[in-house]
């Protein structure tokens, strides 16, 4: 893991994403130990595909919500009161695993605590799959200290969600797309068992981690988008990786696994690797095809 704080990147920043706006005095007031945050940031995000809970149709479009002070602002709409406030959950603001990290990226940041999230796999929900899934990577005590904020208490293949080892390949923990990628073409793994869900075919496979690990560079240099955005080399699911593409994303990934070792010129030559290259970040206007919504749309990053 990386032993700066921040790199070639300052993550104590706001990025225009994780930028509370005028709301910034509600994440002033929070904690910042991971499990009091996490906390808040349950209260205030519910899944939209949590089990259990018929969650109201008018508010779906929730998800969809790209910066943290559009969040923020929806809330207060609905509550008015302080983040910490108990919410009903069918009237919390619906969203996923990107929206509570990056909630939780915001408050650290606004607190002073360098902090980003993280793209990758969980190995932990369901045995023999690996869900896609965005965490929590802070700087605390001197470390890089990821979390999940998603989860309260813990599960038995992760007994620790407020501090989670960095975990290898086959492991039941969380890793990064960048691993994934790099196992699935040495052969070590197969890569149809990492994905969004076992019965969606699509939504898995070679395609699916090619993107995710654009989409991991992205959230690294403060790009923190949906998981259902599209720019640049992300294709439509179930496209072919051609062999170009594929070798393209060998160089990406590589880069990606020595910066998180501690390489400052790997970083380094991502972050320029990103910035330069059209296949890697997102212009002004990308396309979208949200999972509450028909078809796929043009939406502008401009605000």
């Amino acid at each position: 893991m990386a032993t700066s704080p921040s790199a070639v990147v300052d993550h104590s920043a706001h990025t225009r994403f994780s930028d509370p706006g005028e709301h910034a005095a509600l994440l002033a007031a929070l904690p910042t130990d991971p499990p009091a945050m996490a906390a808040v940031a349950r209260n205030v995000i519910v899944h939209y595909r949590s089990d259990g809970l018929d969650l109201p149709a008018r508010t779906r479009d929730d998800i969809n919500l790209r910066w943290v002070e559009a969040m923020l602002h929806t809330d207060q709409e609905r509550h008015g009161t302080a983040l910490a406030e108990p919410r009903e959950a069918t009237a919390r603001l619906q969203g996923c695993c990107r929206d509570h990290s990056l909630l939780c990226v915001s408050a650290l940041r606004t607190n002073g605590v360098p902090a980003r999230t993280r793209v990758g796999y969980a190995g932990y929900f369901h045995s023999d799959w690996h869900a896609d899934h965005v965490v929590v990577e802070a700087w605390i005590e001197g470390r890089w200290r990821r979390f999940d904020p998603e989860i309260e208490g813990g599960f038995e293949a992760l007994p620790e969600p407020m501090d989670m080892p960095t975990a290898e390949l086959g492991s039941t923990g969380f890793v990064t797309a960048a691993q994934v990628w790099a196992g699935f073409r040495a052969g070590a793994l197969d890569a149809d068992t990492y994905g969004v869900d076992k019965s969606l075919p699509d939504l898995r496979g070679e395609r699916f981690v090619f993107d995710e690990v654009i989409y991991e560079v992205a959230h690294r240099f403060g790009d923190e988008l949906l998981l259902w955005d599209a720019w640049g080399r992300i294709a439509a699911p179930g496209t072919p990786v051609s062999a170009a593409d594929a070798a393209w994303m060998d160089e990406t990934a590589a880069l990606l696994l020595a910066a998180d070792a501690g390489d400052l010129e790997a970083e380094a030559s991502l972050l320029e690797r990103y910035r330069s290259d059209d296949g890697l970040h997102p212009g002004s206007e990308i396309l979208s095809a949200s999972p509450v919504a028909d078809g796929v749309v043009q939406v502008s990053l401009d605000r």
